[in-house]
């Protein structure tokens, strides 16, 4: 019974082999010569100032959550244009896939639009 897990234990000690290796060797092998330099912290060429953990205005978390949205919303266009010739192979179908891709093309313009009048695009 227990031979029929010995590929899996095979796969996951390989899998371990392969990501934990490397970073030994790394640590084992490479010179090791910490200076001021390399040890100070590194953010965009200058030393930084301020607190890391400021509040971030609401406006970017919005942009990001529309360009989810669209971006999720894009990719439910990809199945479509796989079966694209099969879709216009058939006569009924033509039609109905046309319109249908149409409509749903039309809900994330309406919902393009909608951000845009209210100003959920606007960044000042």
């Amino acid at each position: 019974m227990l031979e029929n897990y010995f590929p899996i234990l095979l796969f996951v000690l390989v899998g371990l082999a392969i990501g934990i290796l490397p970073v030994a060797m790394g640590r084992i092998l490479a010179p090791h010569r910490p200076d001021a330099e390399k040890l100070s912290a590194y953010e965009c060429g200058f030393e930084a100032f301020g607190d890391a953990r400021v509040k971030f205005d609401v406006r970017y978390y919005l942009i990001a959550i529309i360009f989810i949205l669209f971006d999720l919303e894009i990719a439910f266009l990809f199945p479509w244009g796989a079966v694209f010739k099969d879709i216009a192979a058939s006569e009924p179908m033509k039609f109905f896939g046309f319109i249908e891709v149409v409509v749903f093309l039309a809900i994330i313009l309406v919902g393009d639009a909608y951000a845009w009048a209210k100003g959920a695009l606007d960044w000042e």
